[in-house]
């Protein structure tokens, strides 16, 4: 198995940090890409011409081999509420149609369609948290149910707040039987399942490097599959233009856009110090291997599961939930202050919609898991 890779962090020993789905630490490689990154845009006569494309291409790469994607399928964008306003702009639900979000997913991949719904006349249907915790069979119910046809699913692969797995598989081929498109909010699945999109073949797959693929804020990324990928981009930009150069005349030489997914990228992509904090995070990722994540994670929580059932919390069930990402449930409701209470003890977790969200990665080992179960104990008795 993986071992822990502690020592790629800066992590007190006395620091049980399973938060990774709120934001990952950054490694100390990532952190000094970072320091020259600022350093090289507080000396820009010394940037060398060709450092951005080198960046953008790199960055490309890095993200596209997370999700078995082609570089030039991917486009560089900020944020996963970025890359879903560019698939509402490219993609249009026909009227009299329904797309298909959670209940509870996270705003991102939610908002737009509900703006859009009452201006472009399709409805967003809410798939209903299923109380048997089984988020896949609701949504191939949903997708089955008679009426309105479907057209959009624009979905997370994990629920953030419960960490319900979705098997998109299952789910794309349900879409695809009836014609309808595919969104999927990779947030919590890029790097750390097996999402890849030349098998599940979803119209738009985002995912931001803040979180789980140990980069900074601000960077993001956009698969789109080449059938979407001669739309009309959310911001118009000259490098998302064949032609139109300032060290040339005329400037506006020509106006067709670029092939690929590159019309998408965002504009101020030259972003000298996020865009290679970003690529080195992924990159440490993929050295590392999908798999090695995977199997390291759902030990990790297998471990917080026996001491946490032992203490009285209320667990999902293993094969519904994402390997990573361990929610659970107090048979009173969260006491008041206990993530706070935690903290103090130096075992770090999240609150989400009255679960406790715990989410370990490869900085993490055994006894960060013990002393977090130990905490638990404690403060659970406490509040009793």
């Amino acid at each position: 198995m993986l071992p822990s890779q502690r020592h790629l962090f800066d992590i007190p020993r006395d620091i049980a940090y399973l938060n990774a789905a709120a934001w990952s630490p950054l490694p100390l490689a990532v952190q000094e890409a970072g320091r020259n990154g600022a350093g090289r845009k507080g000396r820009p006569w010394e940037i060398d011409p060709g450092h951005q494309a080198r960046q953008f291409d790199r960055a490309r790469a890095a993200a596209a081999a997370l999700i078995g994607a082609a570089a030039e399928d991917v486009a560089l964008i900020s944020s996963v509420g970025y890359g879903v306003a560019t698939a509402g702009k490219v993609f249009a639900p026909p009227a009299g149609s329904r797309v298909l979000v959670l209940e509870d997913d996270h705003s991102s991949p939610v908002l737009e369609w509900m703006v859009r719904a009452p201006i472009q006349g399709f409805a967003v249907d809410t798939v209903k948290r299923p109380s048997d915790g089984d988020w896949t069979a609701a949504v191939e119910e949903a997708i089955a149910r008679p009426g309105a046809p479907v057209s959009l699913a624009s979905i997370s692969n994990v629920h953030w707040s419960d960490g319900g797995a979705l098997d998109m598989d299952r789910i794309s081929a349900a879409l695809k039987a009836r014609g309808a498109a595919l969104l999927i909010d990779a947030t919590h699945g890029a790097g750390m399942m097996d999402v890849d999109v030349r098998r599940i073949d979803p119209d738009f797959l985002i995912f931001p490097t803040y979180k789980w693929v140990l980069g900074p804020y601000g960077r993001a990324f956009l698969y789109v599959a080449k059938r979407r990928q001669d739309g009309v981009p959310l911001e118009q930009t000259a490098h998302g233009r064949r032609g139109v150069a300032a060290e040339r005349a005329p400037y506006f030489a020509d106006l067709a856009y670029v092939d690929g997914a590159r019309r998408y990228d965002m504009g101020e992509r030259d972003h000298f110090i996020g865009l290679e904090m970003a690529a080195v995070g992924m990159e440490i990722m993929a050295a590392l291997g999908q798999p090695s994540i995977q199997e390291r994670c759902a030990m990790l929580t297998a471990r917080l599961e026996d001491g946490l059932a032992a203490a009285g919390a209320i667990l999902p069930r293993r094969e519904l939930r994402a390997p990573h990402i361990l929610c659970v449930a107090f048979p009173g409701g969260m006491p008041a202050g206990f993530v706070e209470r935690l903290a103090s003890r130096g075992a770090h977790a999240a609150p989400r919609l009255g679960r406790l969200r715990i989410s370990p990665h490869v900085y993490n080992d055994e006894e960060d898991v013990d002393r977090f179960v130990a905490a638990f104990r404690a403060e659970l008795r406490a509040a009793a």
